[in-house]
């Protein structure tokens, strides 16, 4: 009764700590690039999510999402959360698996408060999803593991990884953490487990490519393209890493702030002392399966690999490792309950100090300001737009963003003037680009002289912070209001004559 009690009770703090502000912040750049992919038919969204960074699953789950129960934030935003929550008791589920009734519960209460986790369950985007897909397949791997003669588990699994695949391509990187985890188990001494050399697991496998070769071809054509994603800005842009982007990374997980304001002594020990915890659960693990080796692996391999490889291609960011990161509370939990055997107080204080920085973070995640908020501005400019009144806005983000909260009846321009050598900068074909190329002569203004002369009143929407990116505007043009929010400002303009 205490299992499923307090399962229970999880779940309810799960469902509340993704519903709790699911509205307040905006819809922003990646989330209305995701509305706006969700616009196309599902024939459509395959061939446009083939020249975006990301593949068509959840495109297509958005749409039928909104087909049913309409664009509305609460609704977009709920199918994040759910997976979110079911994610928890897949938590649960595993721990439970490999562990017992009490590392489940722990597990669960901690990946329940995972600030990064409630983050990503409340954005129109599809890493909740990743999460979902990854804890399930990882499930199916250990009944498999535990009863290999039972392959139906292996067919569950090649389904989730496969769908994984067509949600996002870190699916990758979990195939290396099975592989690896499996690899540990033939290489153990006492017993060695020979799942890896099974065919049942090569078949598997080769499933999954199976499943997931109609998308090869698209994914063949985006990486050959990868130029043309960099000239958009949707690939390249993460800053280089550092020595301090790892620690900064496990700061972002817990309280969702990088930490480079911390002193420099915590910043760094708390990622050691997790660390040290994860190593100490693996080398006292003596089981025969070395599940502590399977969760050490899911939540540190793809962090270090990621790590490494941004030191060559910069990749390393929050969202595209979230999954992930949903292993710490997992293997956290396992460490706490070995040691609540013989070491108490410090189970407990590891717990409370685990448990204390999550809230720091749940407190970061949900302290928005709802004034200051994109479609702040944007309403400004619905309530006071003229029938005839043109609305042009400078960067891309902002335009998807702004899109979904416009409700005038005339469709905003993306503002592309040429670039200081000439050449034009227009987005190509790749990434955020294939949402609104296909509308070029409908959308893209090339020169604030070609708006028509009777047109009176125009809208500029361009970033508050930096320099005005429509300068220098046409001669004659009179700025009779402005507003801000959001780190967005809009000025409405009335043409003279130059």
């Amino acid at each position: 009764m205490l299992w499923y009690g307090g399962g229970l009770l999880i779940l309810v703090l799960a469902v509340m700590t993704r519903l709790y502000g699911l509205t307040a912040a905006a819809i922003w750049g990646d989330e209305g690039s995701s509305l706006l992919m969700s616009r196309y038919t599902l024939d459509g969204i395959w061939a446009h999510a083939a020249h975006d960074v990301h593949p068509p699953m959840y495109f297509m789950m958005l749409h039928g999402w909104i087909g049913l129960f309409g664009d509305g934030i609460s609704s977009i935003r709920s199918l994040s959360a759910l997976p979110g929550v079911a994610s928890v008791m897949l938590g649960m589920w595993l721990v439970r698996l490999i562990a017992n009734p009490r590392a489940a519960l722990l597990a669960g209460l901690m990946l329940a408060l995972l600030p990064t986790a409630v983050r990503y369950s409340q954005e129109v985007r599809m890493y909740s999803w990743l999460g979902l897909w990854l804890l399930g397949a990882t499930i199916a791997l250990v009944y498999w593991v535990k009863q290999p003669r039972h392959t139906h588990a292996l067919v569950i699994y090649a389904l989730l990884m496969a769908t994984a695949f067509y949600t996002h391509y870190f699916t990758a990187l979990c195939v290396l953490v099975h592989w690896a985890y499996l690899l540990v188990l033939r290489l153990q001494p006492d017993p060695p487990l020979k799942h890896i050399t099974r065919p049942a697991w090569w078949l598997s496998n080769v499933a999954i490519v199976v499943l997931f070769a109609p998308w090869i071809p698209g994914l063949v054509d985006l990486t050959r393209h990868m130029g043309e994603l960099k000239a958009n800005g949707d690939v390249g842009w993460e800053l280089p890493v550092t020595l301090s982007s790892l620690p900064s990374m496990v700061w972002d997980f817990l309280i969702q702030d990088d930490g480079d304001k911390l002193p420099r002594l915590l910043f760094v020990a708390l990622p050691i002392l997790l660390l040290a915890v994860i190593v100490l659960t693996v080398l006292r693990d003596r089981s025969p399966f070395r599940w502590s080796a399977l969760l050490a692996l899911y939540t540190l391999l793809p962090l270090l690999l990621v790590y490494g490889v941004s030191f060559i291609s910069p990749v390393f960011i929050e969202r595209y490792l979230n999954a992930y990161a949903m292993g710490l509370p997992l293997i956290m939990a396992l460490a706490i309950d070995r040691l609540l055997s013989g070491f108490r107080v410090l189970a407990l204080g590891l717990l409370v100090l685990f448990v204390g920085t999550e809230l720091v973070g749940l407190k970061n995640n949900a302290t928005v300001d709802v004034n200051d908020q994109i479609n702040v501005m944007v309403d400004f400019v619905n309530q006071h737009y003229v029938a005839g009144d043109r609305i042009v806005i400078s960067d891309m983000l902002w335009y998807m963003s702004y899109v979904y909260y416009n409700r005038t009846d005339t469709d905003p321009l993306l503002y592309t003037p040429p670039l200081a050598n000439g050449a034009s900068s227009r987005p190509n074909d790749y990434g955020f680009g294939t949402l609104v190329n296909g509308d070029a002569p409908r959308i893209y203004l090339d020169h604030l002289s070609q708006l028509p002369k009777a047109t009176g009143r125009v809208w500029l929407i361009s970033t508050a912070d930096q320099p005005d990116e429509f300068a220098p505007l046409p001669g004659g043009w009179q700025k009779v209001a402005e507003t801000a929010a959001g780190n967005t400002r809009a000025r409405l303009f009335v043409m003279g004559a130059e």
